[in-house]
C-alpha cells in the first residue's frame, strides 16, 4: 500500500505544487492520477520514490516513511516508466532490460535470462534483444521500458505518462497490454496521465487533481462518471460522461440478432440490404453495399468493400461479457447501422443495434433501482 498523509510540496519561490494530499493506493491495484498541466500529479508520483522530496506530510510505502529510507534502496523496490521510455541508446535492448538486476548484484547470465523472459512477457520477440533502441518503433520502445521497470520484480510500478508520445492505435494496444500484464503480475501501479479516457480505462481508482495541487475527487471510474464531486470534475470528465459510463454496464442482457453474411468468392446475394462479407474463419472482411461493384463474374471479392467500423466482442476480450459502450460503438460506427458481434476468436456471431443497446440500458437501470 502507498499512503499520502497531508503531503505538501512547496518550492522556494512559494509555488505550491501539491497541497495537503491525503489518499491511499491499495496494494495490487492500478490507481491513476489525472488532471490538467500544473496540477501536481507528476510531482505526487515522484515523491513516492523520492525523486522529489515532500516539504511536509508523509509518504508511506507498506507503512514505512519513505523519507527515512535511503533513496537507492527505496528505488530498488519501485519500477519507474517514463514518457519516451528513457532507454540507453548505446546498449542493446537486452542490456537495457537487464540494467536494474545487474545493479542489484545479479550475475550477467541470470540478468540476461530474466531480460529475455520479460521481452516475451511484454509481447516482443526475444530476437529483439539484439537490437538497439533506435531500431525499434515508439511503441516497441515503450514495451522495453515497461520490461526494464519489471526486471527486478518490484512490487510497485510508477508510470509517468508512458504512452502519451505514441499514436492512438499504438497507445490503445499498450493500454491493453498493461491490463493483461497486471492481471498476471498483480503489481501496485500508480499511473499519471492527462487523458481522462485513459484514466477511466486503466484505473481501478482515479484521483482527479485541480491546478494548485489540490485533490478534487478520488473514486472508482464508474462513480467519477456518475457523480462528479463538483463543476471542475464534471467539466474535466467531459460532457459525454454518460456515454463513457456505458463502459461500466454489462451487456449480458443485450439481444444479439441474426446477421446475414457471405464468404469471399461466393455468389452475390440477391438482397437490397447491406451484407457482411467474411473470410473462411467467419471473421469480418467488410460490408457489401447494395448495388456494390465489389464483385467479379457474379461473385463477391474482398476489394472495394466498405470498412466495418468497430466490433462488439460478446466475451469482452477476457472471458467476460462485453460492455454496453462497446456494443453501442459497434452499432454507431457501422456503415450499415448493424453492429457486428464477434466471439473471442473474432468470428461473427450476429449483430447488435442501437435500439437493442438502449433497451438493455433501460433494463439495467430498472434493476439498479430495485436492487
Amino acid at each position: 500500500m502507498i499512503e499520502f498523509r497531508d503531503v505538501t510540496k512547496r518550492y522556494p519561490d512559494g509555488t505550491v505544487a501539491v497541497d495537503e494530499l491525503s489518499l491511499s493506493v491499495e496494494a495490487g491495484t492500478i490507481t491513476v492520477f489525472v488532471g490538467p498541466s500544473g496540477c501536481g500529479k507528476t510531482t505526487s508520483l515522484r515523491m513516492v520514490n523520492r525523486m522529489i522530496e515532500a516539504t511536509s506530510g508523509q509518504v508511506l510505502v507498506d507503512g514505512q516513511d519513505v523519507a527515512k529510507q535511503k533513496p537507492a534502496q527505496l528505488r530498488r523496490g519501485i519500477g519507474y516508466v517514463i514518457q519516451q521510455a528513457g532507454l540507453f541508446p548505446h546498449r542493446t535492448v537486452l542490456d537495457n532490460v537487464a540494467t536494474v538486476p545487474l545493479l542489484s548484484g545479479w550475475s550477467k547470465a541470470k540478468a540476461r535470462t530474466r531480460a529475455s523472459e520479460l521481452l516475451e512477457l511484454v509481447g516482443l520477440p526475444v530476437e529483439f534483444g539484439k537490437r538497439y533502441p533506435a531500431q525499434l518503433s515508439g511503441g516497441q520502445q515503450q514495451r522495453v521500458g515497461v520490461a526494464r521497470a519489471l526486471a527486478a520484480d518490484p512490487p510497485i510500478l510508477l508510470m509517468d505518462e508512458p504512452f502519451s508520445a505514441v499514436d492512438p492505435v499504438v497507445r490503445e494496444g499498450l493500454q491493453d497490454e498493461l491490463l493483461r500484464l497486471q492481471a498476471e503480475l498483480d503489481k501496485t501501479i500508480v499511473f499519471v496521465t492527462h487523458d481522462i479516457d485513459e484514466a477511466i480505462k486503466l484505473g481501478e481508482k482515479v484521483a482527479v487533481f485541480r491546478v494548485g495541487g489540490k485533490l478534487a475527487q478520488y473514486a472508482e471510474p464508474a462513480e467519477l462518471l456518475r457523480a462528479p464531486a463538483d463543476e471542475f470534475v464534471s467539466s474535466f470528465v467531459g460532457r459525454d460522461r454518460g456515454y463513457r459510463g456505458l463502459g461500466f454496464l454489462s451487456a449480458d442482457g443485450i439481444a444479439v440478432e441474426q446477421l446475414e453474411t457471405v464468404p469471399v468468392g461466393a455468389a452475390v446475394p440477391t438482397t437490397n440490404d447491406w451484407v457482411l462479407v467474411v473470410d473462411g474463419e467467419r471473421k469480418p472482411v467488410g460490408w457489401l453495399r447494395p448495388g456494390s461493384s465489389s464483385t467479379v463474374d457474379g461473385t463477391v471479392t474482398a476489394d472495394g468493400l466498405e470498412p466495418g467500423g468497430s466490433l462488439y466482442d460478446v466475451e469482452g476480450g477476457n472471458g467476460t461479457t462485453g460492455s454496453l459502450r462497446s456494443a453501442m460503438d459497434a452499432a454507431l460506427s457501422s456503415p450499415s447501422g448493424h453492429g457486428v458481434a464477434v466471439d473471442g476468436s473474432g468470428a461473427v456471431v450476429g449483430r447488435v443495434s442501437a435500439e437493442s443497446v438502449l433497451a438493455a440500458l433501460s433494463k439495467a437501470r430498472e434493476q439498479a433501482a430495485t436492487a
